[in-house]
């Protein structure tokens, strides 16, 4: 199934934002083209054969661990945090990835539009002129549609144009739109608290430390955002402040940046991450027995047995 792009148009709200440009005035294309995956963990092994390994039943979702660097509030380095979401396997991230967006694109269409039929128009009840005589074309209305101010055509009545989309297959293609996105992801410690008054431009300031260029369309990402950071962003037209309330998979492929706190991505752990049959083991290097005996361990359970 091909990739979906979609477009919308920002207006801009604030001329004096030094992250506004010309570019939020065009329109901005969400799109996906694949799974990508960042050199994460420097040894990462499997304790239990993944079922996407068994010939019989090919697993629909894979464990995927991503180092994503972590910035201080002044925008130093602060370590590594490590985000492991459930995704979809790549033969079929797109597909799922497709499904996800057109589903959340037709369920925003509200379907009010309507228009009135012929019958419908108030008027026209009565013959404008006689059937014969006049020598002009025969008319049984004034509220035909072939005159100003009749009836329409075929046109538009309210619908409903929802799409019914599984719990899980719509959480699947939110977590593997965020694991693709790690790429462009950063991770800040907790500022909720560091805007103590309504500031864009400190909060203009704060984006530019945390290597947010401008015009860049950026997502923030926040668990329990403070009034303060709320106003002082919402100002800024290429940001967008979202919320586990309205997290949405449109936003995550339209980001350029994706920018989340510290306890957003343990919230997006607890909520997308991998279930306990996938258990992966970080190490430095050390254990290359427990390695080979676990590679052993997992292709006696992944081969066939034959029967004597």
């Amino acid at each position: 199934m091909a990739s979906t792009t979609a477009g919308v148009a920002l207006p801009l709200t604030s001329s004096s934002s030094s992250l506004a440009s010309p570019l939020s005035h065009s329109t901005t294309n969400a799109s996906f083209s694949g799974l990508k995956v960042v050199p994460s963990l420097k040894r990462a092994s499997v304790k239990k054969a993944l079922q996407c390994q068994s010939a019989a039943k090919p697993g629909k979702v894979v464990a995927m661990a991503v180092t994503l660097p972590m910035l201080t509030f002044e925008g130093e380095a602060a370590g590594e945090v490590e985000m492991d979401l459930r995704t979809a396997r790549p033969e079929t991230a797109k597909a799922v990835v497709h499904r996800g967006v057109i589903c959340e694109m037709q369920n925003r269409r509200r379907g009010t539009a309507s228009t009135l039929t012929r019958s419908e128009v108030r008027g026209g009840g009565r013959k404008p002129y006689k059937q014969k005589g006049t020598g002009r074309a025969r008319q049984g209305s004034i509220r035909t549609p072939l005159r100003p101010g009749g009836g329409v055509v075929f046109g538009p009545k309210p619908k409903d144009w929802s799409i019914k989309i599984n719990k899980k297959e719509k959480r699947l293609a939110i977590s593997t739109a965020l694991q693709s996105a790690s790429v462009n992801t950063v991770v800040v410690e907790d500022f909720e608290d560091k805007f103590t008054t309504p500031k864009t431009k400190e909060f203009i300031s704060a984006l530019k430390r945390w290597g947010v260029k401008q015009g860049e369309n950026s997502l923030l990402f926040s668990v329990n955002p403070s009034e303060s950071l709320v106003l002082s962003s919402r100002n800024v037209s290429t940001v967008k402040l979202i919320t586990p309330r309205n997290l949405n998979l449109y936003d995550v492929l339209r980001a350029d940046k994706l920018i989340l706190t510290k306890s957003s991505v343990e919230y997006l752990e607890q909520m997308y991450g991998a279930s306990g049959s996938f258990e992966i083991i970080v190490g430095d290097g050390e254990g290359e027995e427990e390695d080979s005996a676990i590679e052993e361990a997992s292709e006696e359970a992944v081969e066939p047995e034959t029967s004597s």
